[in-house]
């Protein structure tokens, strides 16, 4: 009996290490994908890609990104023949596929699978049985297909802010707030105020930027718009002075909105929009995350502002956006929660976390 057992534990002790061996040599035997953060390949016909539903496809792909001074594309679009869809162009790091298929699909739907050709890569299918529904139901689903992408590409960035990221920030966040926070390397230079610090990345173009502050939780009327951007305004008064004494950091209230999200499962509260120096003609794009930290009984704001007057800004704000995703409030750490953002749930068939 005794040697009966242990020839069972050798046997599955051998096959565990066979299907590890495998599925390493398959993870190693992919190469990196090509691409830069947010450029989409979509396979497509050529024909097919100049129909409506087509064109249905590309306007999804093409819209504005919300809260940039100038006009900006959600993403860069590449498109390909499923003929000249080859082993160069199949490692592209965001494919989009789209397969009509009258004698093979009842409805119109989609599914995505990771990594299939390269790493780190997404391949998004969508499968219809005609043209009709497929530029339907990607007109109903726009929103949900870019989430989709750019919250791939966030959890991507979030992936590397683990790896390397600035100590400085770490440092500030857990000695001020007492919070896990990782921000890009390149920000270093940093100023501290009461229950404030302002790190910057201090650089001749493309400057990005860090804050946090943080203030009393007083209840539901904490999360309204006009209380959010009043003490956003007071706080950047007070730490983020110009030049001269007049000049001063302030929110273009036109141009920022406010929306309820979920961070680690928790309510959380996005504002996104434009800040300027008043007296001055200086500004950018910001985007915050504004969280009840409970043991604490306040409210902390971690922001990233851009000012690149000289450059686009879409790689650079959405990178501080991810970087928000990182905050990790008092009592999280032990929690163990992971930094990354889940994907939207309307892809059909959806692997889980």
């Amino acid at each position: 009996m005794k040697r009966k057992l242990e020839y069972r534990w050798m046997l599955w002790c051998g096959i565990w290490a066979v299907v590890t061996f495998l599925a390493a040599c398959d993870h190693l035997a992919k190469p990196s994908s090509s691409g830069r953060p947010y450029e989409v390949l979509v396979v497509v016909g050529d024909s097919l890609w100049q129909r409506p539903a087509g064109r249905a496809l590309f306007d999804v792909l093409d819209t504005d990104i919300p809260g940039l001074p100038q006009p900006e594309r959600s993403f860069r679009i590449s498109q390909t023949d499923p003929q000249r869809f080859n082993q160069v162009l199949n490692i592209f790091r965001n494919i989009i596929k789209v397969d009509i298929a009258p004698n093979q699909y009842t409805q119109t739907k989609m599914k995505f699978t990771r990594d299939v050709y390269a790493q780190p890569q997404v391949v998004l299918t969508i499968q219809s049985p005609n043209e009709k529904d497929f530029a339907a139901f990607v007109q109903k689903n726009a929103q949900s297909i870019i989430d989709f992408l750019v919250k791939m590409e966030m959890n991507r960035q979030i992936n590397e802010l683990e790896k390397k990221h600035s100590e400085v920030v770490s440092y500030l966040a857990d000695s001020i707030f007492s919070c896990q926070f990782w921000a890009p390397v390149e920000i270093k230079s940093y100023k501290k105020g009461k229950d404030f610090f302002w790190a910057s990345s201090n650089t001749a173009s493309g400057l990005v930027n860090i804050c946090m502050y943080s203030y009393p939780y007083e209840g539901p009327r904490t999360f309204n718009k006009q209380y959010v951007l009043a003490k956003r305004d007071s706080v950047m008064k007070a730490n983020i002075p110009g030049t001269e004494p007049r000049m001063y950091m302030a929110t273009d209230t036109l141009c920022t909105s406010v929306k309820p999200i979920a961070v680690k499962g928790e309510y959380a509260m996005e504002t996104r929009g434009l800040w300027k120096m008043e007296h001055d003609a200086m500004g950018g794009p910001f985007v915050s995350h504004s969280r009840v930290d409970t043991l604490n009984n306040r409210v902390v704001v971690a922001e990233g502002f851009v000012y690149a007057p000289e450059k686009m800004k879409r790689g650079l704000i959405r990178r501080l956006e991810a970087a928000l995703y990182t905050l990790c409030l008092p009592g999280e750490q032990a929690r163990e929660l992971k930094a990354s953002i889940p994907e939207v749930s309307v892809v059909a068939g959806k692997e889980q976390e």
